[in-house]
């Protein structure tokens, strides 16, 4: 028996009933937080460090009301904008990088939201998850952010043994259709946040039991 043809065959089964199954629990799967444009996406993204979506949005209901572009953050500057986000964690230190970056994007990019991986990681305070979900979300590019709940979910299910958040992604899209990652990103952060918590997960619940490499 080719070895390396039955692992690839198992693994495909796998993932195949994987993607199949969330996208039962899921169907309709996308961003929670809201925005209008890739630099909305930008801002959003960045506030949510250390904050949950809803208090995000919270936030940028209002926030956005006044911004929708670079220029508009420069105009409201930086004591402004941190009154705006003092009720998010890191508060001071998000809006310091969202000026730095609204600068960036006037003089070097004329206003736009770069939709390069390379191009958005010089950007202050953006990581290779935040530029992922730029990419995926925001440009509807073939990409595969990877958050607390994507790293926990994916090892859990044997997706990935890897032990950071970029292993992780590379994995994942060794092993799924490009097409599907946007997806699969969105639907697997569902399923953490829903079935597959990080404290006292839903097991009984979980149609992956076969799958599970959770420690007991």
């Amino acid at each position: 028996m080719n070895v390396m043809k039955e692992w690839w065959s198992v693994t495909g089964k796998k993932t195949r009933k994987i993607a199949a199954e969330l996208e039962k629990l899921f169907p309709v799967a996308k961003t929670e937080l809201n925005f209008q444009n890739p630099f909305q996406l930008l801002v959003a993204v960045v506030l949510s460090a250390q904050s949950t979506d809803r208090q995000v949005n919270k936030v940028t209901e209002k926030l956005f009301l006044f911004v929708k572009e670079p220029r508009d953050l420069l105009d409201m500057g930086e004591e402004e904008l941190s009154r705006q986000i003092r009720s998010l964690g890191l508060y001071r230190s998000k809006a310091r990088n969202l000026i730095k970056i609204a600068e960036i994007l006037e003089r070097e990019y004329q206003g736009q939201v770069p939709d390069s991986f390379a191009e958005l990681l010089k950007l202050p305070g953006v990581g290779p998850k935040t530029a992922e979900v730029i990419i995926g979300v925001g440009f509807n590019k073939p990409a595969f952010p990877v958050d607390t709940h994507v790293f926990r979910v994916a090892r859990r299910l044997g997706l990935s043994k890897a032990k950071t958040p970029e292993s992780v992604s590379l994995d994942l899209k060794k092993i799924f259709s490009p097409s599907s990652w946007i997806d699969l990103h969105h639907r697997l952060i569902f399923f953490g946040r829903r079935i597959c918590k990080a404290q006292k997960p839903s097991c009984n619940i979980c149609p992956f039991p076969e799958f599970c490499q959770k420690e007991e």
